[in-house]
């Protein structure tokens, strides 16, 4: 799994029609800013209003999954997510003309080509993944569907479907590696039965839907009147079935296709948690309405996790900036360059890393034979992290000074000792103006806050 995010170098467009509402649209990816996340906009609506591809904005899943904000509506954007994820794509602006993305085959593999073409691009910041630490589980007793998420430090999914049908039977699918989506789950195709046929047309749903895009499964002997009904609903001359098998005699890319669109489906469901996850993903008999709810699980955890404030450094992952990279930034030379790393960095909030050592020059006369890192040297370090996110602010940090203006209900909550590694958190709390920004700043260690203070700083361009 890639560690850093990353989006498209280029705009890339796809045409055609929606699956449910029959209305032509046009889909352009187009790339996103760091922390950008998945966003689909209406051009078509007065004012282009966003829509973030959101668990909570999930308002339908009649046979798709549908997203609604400030007004706007998107249909169907489970199989445009699952090859964003499966692409490992991780900041996106989705513009669309229309309700809902082109169906195109049915799957995702021509998104997943469109955005081959409009090529990966890395950001300098590192993916926000969400570990399961402790298993998620949810269970729909009347339609037998169970979902579970495990620990695991990768992404896995494996999925179960039984429709006590003598064509489908009994089907799995697996994903063990995220690489393997472009080839072994994009290209699997949308499928319906055919007694849900008549159904999904009354309800206004399909609208859409040809031989070409949707898999249309008949586990029943049909006769000559109603193989005539189905052709003119299709607008086909003459539509035609063996006598259990799938309808205009279509083959099936793979034996087990359904289970693996079942499993695309639950990763574009799953995409609207917010994150990218780590976890094995296990589901028996999955549907949208069981994704989206599972997904809303997942989320409320992500929720409980973040609420603690305290951030995660995991020393395996590679730094947004590392100790030279802050040197190009930062005016500050040894021994005064205190922050050994950065390992996040967006526009409201930073987060970096001092290592503490018996060596730093200070120990040698600020309490000897008792060595305790001065607060003022806690403060100091703490403005710097605060530094690197005004800095970012500008084009060219180089040619720029940043300044304290004012220190406020700064406190010590306990002391910083050789070994220990802090991690200084700072956060705007209001936009900059004028150059001057007013930041939270925080220390931890071990999970516990160190200190903590409210600081203003100036950004003055270098004379």
């Amino acid at each position: 799994m890639h560690l850093k995010q990353h989006t498209i170098k280029k705009a890339v467009t796809l045409s055609g029609v929606g699956l449910h509402t029959g209305v032509p649209a046009n889909m352009t990816f187009l790339p996103a800013k760091p922390h950008h996340g998945y966003k689909f906009q209406r051009i078509d609506l007065e004012g282009q209003p966003i829509v973030d591809a959101d668990v909570d904005n999930v308002v339908d899943l009649s046979r798709g999954t549908t997203i609604e904000q400030s007004g706007a509506r998107i249909n169907t954007v489970e199989h445009t997510l699952a090859a964003l994820v499966g692409m490992e794509i991780d900041n996106v602006l989705i513009q669309l003309d229309g309700p809902e993305p082109p169906i195109m085959d049915g799957s995702s593999i021509q998104f997943v080509q469109a955005l081959e073409f409009a090529e990966r691009e890395e950001q300098n910041a590192l993916r926000n993944f969400y570990e399961i630490t402790e298993e998620i589980r949810y269970r729909d007793k009347e339609r037998d569907v169970e979902i579970a998420a495990l620990p695991l430090s990768d992404y896995r999914m494996t999925v179960m479907v039984d429709y006590n049908s003598p064509v489908l039977g009994s089907q799995h699918a697996s994903l063990t590696d995220i690489s393997q989506f472009s080839n072994e789950i994009a290209n699997c195709r949308t499928f319906c039965f055919l007694h849900e046929l008549e159904m999904l047309h009354k309800a206004g749903l399909v609208k859409g839907g040809d031989l070409n895009n949707a898999i249309v499964i008949v586990d029943r002997i049909i006769q000559d009147e109603e193989l005539d009904y189905l052709a003119g609903l299709f607008n086909k001359p003459k539509v035609e079935v063996r006598k259990e098998g799938i309808l205009n005699n279509v083959e099936l890319r793979y034996k087990n296709e359904p289970a693996r669109h079942k499993l695309l489906d639950l990763m574009g469901d799953l995409a609207l948690a917010g994150r990218p996850l780590k976890a094995q993903i296990l589901a028996a008999r999955p549907g949208h309405a069981a994704n989206v709810a599972f997904a809303k699980k997942i989320k409320k955890k992500m929720q409980e996790s973040a609420s603690s404030n305290i951030p995660v450094y995991d020393p395996k992952l590679p730094p947004v900036l590392d100790s030279l990279a802050i040197s190009n930034i930062l005016p500050h030379r040894y021994p005064f360059q205190l922050i050994d790393k950065i390992i996040h960095l967006d526009e409201s909030s930073v987060t970096g890393v001092k290592n503490v050592t018996m060596n730093e020059p200070f120990f040698m006369g600020h309490f000897p034979g008792n060595p305790v890192m001065p607060g003022v040297l806690q403060i100091e370090a703490m403005a710097q992290t605060g530094g690197i996110l005004v800095l970012s602010t500008v084009p060219d940090p180089e040619n720029y000074w940043t300044y304290f203006l004012s220190i406020e209900n700064c406190r010590f909550r306990k002391m910083v000792l050789p070994g220990d590694t802090i991690i200084f958190k700072c956060e705007l709390m209001a936009p900059i103006k004028r150059g001057i920004a007013k930041m939270q700043g925080q220390a931890f260690v071990a999970g516990q806050v160190v200190c903590e203070a409210v600081m203003s700083a100036s950004i003055v361009r270098k004379k």
